[in-house]
């Protein structure tokens, strides 16, 4: 009750009446009722002045008694503590439905299994047993000290982070927080999170023209798009062929590929871009796709988009112990598939004239302020087109370009053509 200052309404016109409009809790339901009341005719007998009207309006709010203690106690209150006894279980659950069936800013596939994970191995067999009342700094410091010897640094933060959404997500009908947190990551002892010990390996040039000679021609192929241009490896397997222009120098990123299934969204709305290509790259990708007009660029026999696992394991990986790319200490691997996103980045960054723009354009990076948002280099497609040229790749490709893989589903009418 001590939060609430009391109403003053807001006095209107309403036909031929002013009358004043004002909030009323309603015992049984979370939302309150927006209540109207007549004060007086606007013109003839019984009208009143300004002041007057302010008057009559405070007098008619506190007749109703929609700011009195004792209503408060009777509807409001109850509510509260009845609310209060939903456990942190309870209202995760809650929580994790309203978020992943939200139309507003839907919910990736990928952070929806992120939450479930994070909630079914940490944070409800620590914390769900609470009411979401109890779940305060002392609680949380609890649980980063149970995580801290067996998670990083970053993903202890992201699991705090669904910790304090959750503890957020309990609101009154006027979708104010009923339990309002100040969190201090001192008390909490939060790990912090150092970037320059964050695993963000990238390739030499040595490395990614090893790569480039990789023995298998659709994931050789995969290697030396996505090293020449730093494409996110569901945005090069969800590549369609109606995707690439005619001439095979740019392509246009619209959807990606996660789990060999096709999402019809980008990581960002910056992902959503034109990605242009070297002449050279252009030459092998076309050489690549053959007499093919429809399908993935990189496809299996079924016709579904390779698996990003699968290339990592099956080819990456290997092809990194066969060039020596391991960790001495433990003789495994030291990189993923994001390392040539990474190499395409430090290479236009600092063996190139590329500008920022353009850059960041090409790798689906959002801008960071308005001279970004006022920069249309992405409309010159030739402006585009030249720097890409100019650019290079900064690795070596193979002598023999990548073979046309095999497509059991190619129309032979349409390859006689």
């Amino acid at each position: 009750m001590s939060r609430r200052a009391g109403q003053k309404g807001y006095i209107e016109q309403s036909g031929k009446w002013w009358v004043v409009r004002f909030w009323m809790d309603v015992e049984g339901q979370q939302k309150r009722t927006l209540k109207r009341e007549k004060i007086c005719l606007i013109s003839g007998p019984g009208k009143m002045t300004k002041s007057e009207r302010q008057r009559r309006a405070s007098e008619i709010i506190a007749a109703s008694g929609a700011d009195t203690e004792e209503y408060f106690n009777k509807v409001v209150k109850p509510q509260q503590e009845q609310q209060s006894g939903v456990t942190f279980r309870e209202q995760a659950e809650t929580w994790f439905a309203n978020e992943t069936s939200r139309k507003r800013k839907p919910v990736a596939d990928s952070t929806v299994q992120f939450w479930r994970g994070c909630l079914d191995k940490w944070l409800i067999p620590n914390l769900g047993d609470l009411p979401v009342s109890a779940v305060n700094n002392g609680a949380v410091k609890r649980l980063v000290a149970i995580m801290v010897d067996e998670l990083s640094a970053k993903t202890i933060q992201s699991y705090v982070g669904v910790v304090k959404a959750v503890v957020a997500s309990v609101v009154n009908g006027e979708g104010e927080e009923l339990y309002p947190r100040t969190w201090r990551a001192e008390f909490l002892d939060m790990p912090v999170v150092e970037k320059s010990r964050q695993n963000t390996p990238t390739f030499s040039a040595e490395v990614m023209s090893g790569l480039a000679k990789w023995k298998y021609p659709k994931e050789q192929m995969l290697f030396i798009l996505c090293g020449a241009t730093g494409l996110r490896i569901g945005e090069a397997l969800g590549l369609e062929i109606d995707h690439i222009s005619s001439d095979f120098l740019t392509m246009s990123i619209k959807q990606k590929a996660r789990h060999c299934k096709i999402e019809k969204r980008v990581k960002t709305e910056s992902a959503k871009r034109q990605v242009d290509l070297h002449p050279s790259i252009a030459t092998l990708l076309r050489q690549f796709v053959g007499e093919r007009r429809s399908g993935f660029l990189f496809q299996s026999r079924n016709g579904k988009p390779l698996s990003s696992s699968n290339i990592l394991r099956r080819h990456l990986h290997p092809a990194l112990a066969e060039l020596g790319y391991v960790n001495p200490a433990t003789g495994t691997h030291k990189a993923g598939n994001h390392a040539f996103r990474r190499f395409r980045h430090t290479y236009l960054k600092n063996r190139t004239g590329c500008p920022a723009g353009l850059r960041q354009y090409w790798l689906g990076h959002a801008g960071r302020d308005m001279d970004d948002l006022y920069d249309k280099i992405k409309e010159d497609v030739s402006f585009r087109q030249d720097w890409a040229e100019k650019s290079g790749f900064g690795f070596e490709l193979p002598p023999v370009v990548p073979s046309i893989p095999k497509n059991e589903e190619i129309d032979v009418a349409e390859r006689a053509a």
